[in-house]
């Protein structure tokens, strides 16, 4: 069995495709797969994780269909449900992953017994003080264990367009004395509002996506806050 599946849902961004998989390579010490989970229809981006699944054995991809949502909670879920690693990561094509990031994470789980460790991203505040995750390693008993707080056979909650979905799984997993922050597992966001990349319209669109984000957030928070 793998150790970890690195879950990266992925939208008009083909560019990032082949950096992605080579710096995750130079920093990943263990068994591994990269699975790209891409949307039917998106060209580009499927053509980009073709060809680094033809170059890379650990690569492979696979398509699910658009949602008026979003869809980074389906394609998370999706790639759980068709991997069966130890671990599973929750991706995304903008990150730089340091040198020993997974053992630094696998220790935080070996010495706590937590199964949903943190990373440090090097951007959000909330995440610079151990307080929050954006990224997460996620042992896969605690899935099969748990799943959301009111959905046994998922990861994530998918009624979020993108943002606060975190929010949701990091409380989530908190609440049931499950969550570990590994400070020196560093998985670096290279996030325009970190001033580490060019914006484009997915990111411009994020302020949109929030309003909707907090309104489900908030409503579903008493979920876990009870508990």
């Amino acid at each position: 069995m793998l150790d970890v599946a690195i879950l990266i849902p992925v939208l008009r961004r083909p560019a990032n495709a082949e950096p992605q998989v080579l710096d995750i390579l130079s920093a990943t010490d263990c068994k591994i797969e990269i699975v790209f989970i891409c949307t039917v229809g998106d060209t580009a981006e499927i053509d980009a994780v073709k060809a680094a699944a033809r170059s890379y054995e650990q690569v492979r991809y696979m398509t699910i269909s658009p949602s008026k949502i979003g869809d980074y909670a389906r394609k998370i879920n999706f790639g759980v449900n068709e991997t069966d690693s130890h671990y599973v990561f929750t991706g995304a094509d903008d990150l730089h992953f340091h040198s020993n990031w997974f053992g630094a994470a696998t220790a935080a789980y070996a010495a706590t017994g937590c199964r949903v460790i943190g990373t440090q991203d090097l951007g959000n505040r909330r995440v610079l003080k151990g307080e929050h995750s954006t990224h997460s390693l996620v042992r896969r008993s605690y899935i099969t264990d748990y799943g959301t707080i009111d959905e046994a056979d998922k990861l994530l909650h998918e009624g979020y367009p993108h943002e606060f979905v975190d929010d949701e799984f990091v409380e989530t997993a908190r609440a049931r004395g499950e969550f570990v922050f590994a400070h020196r597992s560093v998985v670096e966001h290279l996030h325009p509002l970190w001033g580490k990349a060019p914006t484009d319209d997915l990111y411009d669109a994020q302020h949109k996506r929030m309003a909707h984000g907090r309104r489900v957030y908030t409503k579903r928070r008493r979920l876990w806050m009870s508990r």
